[in-house]
């Protein structure tokens, strides 16, 4: 029996749901006072936000952010259920954002910020490593801003 995923735009009554996903990730993943940064983020900085179901439950989630001329699209807030890790299926919800990005007119490049514990996932997608700072989210987790190289 093959599993059903799903991909569909994020609704605020998933938000429990995600709220959820950074809690099960933290602190591997993520700093504790980054569930906070993440509600906000949710309430009133959300732009094209997913969520990923595996047999109608969610199990993931991401989102895109623009620059303000609108030219470069930022993955943002990749988060999985710990359970549903290595399995393809974070590749899956990147891939759809990148398609997405590339139907948008005017859109030059995508970008990620992330840290040292998943940059080798975005590498493995395409994504280049161009700037590191220490400590940037969090004493201890720092910060990789990388871009896509289309391939």
């Amino acid at each position: 029996m093959t599993s059903l995923i799903t991909i569909r735009e994020y609704e605020p009554s998933d938000k429990n749901d995600v709220i959820n996903l950074i809690k099960l990730n933290t602190p591997e993943f993520f700093a504790t006072d980054e569930e906070e940064d993440l509600k906000k983020y949710l309430e009133t900085e959300r732009e094209l936000y997913y969520v990923l179901l595996y047999d109608e439950k969610i199990v993931g989630c991401g989102g895109i952010n623009f620059s303000g001329d609108k030219t470069i699209g930022k993955i943002s807030w990749d988060i999985f259920h710990p359970d549903y890790q290595g399995k393809s299926l974070g590749t899956k919800l990147l891939k759809h954002r990148i398609d997405k990005l590339n139907s948008i007119d005017g859109i030059q490049k995508i970008t990620v910020r992330t840290s040292q514990v998943a940059y080798k996932f975005y590498e493995k997608q395409g994504f280049e490593l161009f700037e590191i700072k220490k400590d940037y989210w969090a004493d201890g987790f720092d910060m990789y801003n990388m871009e896509y190289k289309q391939h």
